[in-house]
């Protein structure tokens, strides 16, 4: 694929996200190459945290992985256990689906604070395929291999693996994935996604991020029939794109 003037080389490199699901959002061919693997093959703790490696033996969630079998009767076929007794725990109301604030318990950074909403409300919104607001179990399945993946793009660009995402992190990353952008830009999205410290993006904030800047793209390009990196674009149509992708 072409490079696109404003967009960077290819829009797409060797550590670009994973794809997006085949519902919500646009979907690319691999998006770039999916880094395989642990961190630089490495092992041990994580930012100097044991509590990092003890939260790699478990999912992203607080407290305790359930344990046994399948909980609250039979595992749909294509789900895994783990994940299944992981939905069964979170799903407080009993309703065989889960909204955001309930997601919001399954999901956790490294400094094992609870993703935020916003990122949730997202999660929900990218796997919601029948648009009722919640996910149900083959739905938090996608969404829990997602995360997996985004998990491996993270620990990929934390470099100095402090479990966090700084500004120079966040500026070689978005080059790989194929973004021409400056770094003044990186900060503004620092300051952005992280509006308390200004320094540095979590696991939520990174997904979260990436997720929109890539639908951003998107709507951008598919505007710029010239490939130019330079569209003209009318007040309502501006008004319209902006509402659509922070209501995503």
């Amino acid at each position: 694929m072409a490079g696109y003037p404003g967009y960077g080389g290819g829009y797409g490199g060797a550590g670009g996200p994973p794809p997006q699901p085949q519902y919500g959002y646009p979907m690319q061919q691999q998006y770039g190459g999916q880094p395989q693997g642990q961190y630089g093959g490495r092992q041990g703790q994580y930012g100097g945290q044991q509590q990092y490696q003890q939260q790699q033996q478990q999912p992203y969630g607080g407290g305790q992985r359930p344990q046994g079998g399948p909980q609250g009767g039979g595992l749909p076929p294509g789900v895994n256990p783990d994940v299944y007794n992981w939905f069964v725990a979170v799903d407080a109301d009993r309703s065989g689906q889960i909204s955001a604030e309930e997601l919001q318990h399954a999901l956790t950074n490294t400094n094992w604070t609870p993703f935020k909403l916003d990122t949730c409300k997202l999660m929900i919104t990218m796997f919601d395929r029948d648009r009722s607001g919640r996910i149900n179990i083959q739905e938090f399945q996608a969404l829990w291999d997602y995360i997996k993946q985004w998990k491996t793009v993270f620990e990929r660009y934390d470099r100095d693996r402090s479990g966090v995402i700084d500004t120079n992190e966040l500026n070689t990353a978005l080059k790989e994935m194929g973004y021409n952008l400056s770094p003044s830009f990186c900060q503004t999205v620092i300051r952005s996604f992280d509006p308390v410290t200004r320094r540095s993006l979590q696991f939520d904030g990174f997904i979260e991020c990436c997720v929109l800047l890539k639908s951003l793209t998107e709507a951008f390009r598919q505007r710029d029939t010239n490939m130019t990196g330079v569209i003209s674009i009318g007040y309502e149509d501006f008004i319209s794109l902006a509402v659509s992708h922070f209501r995503l």
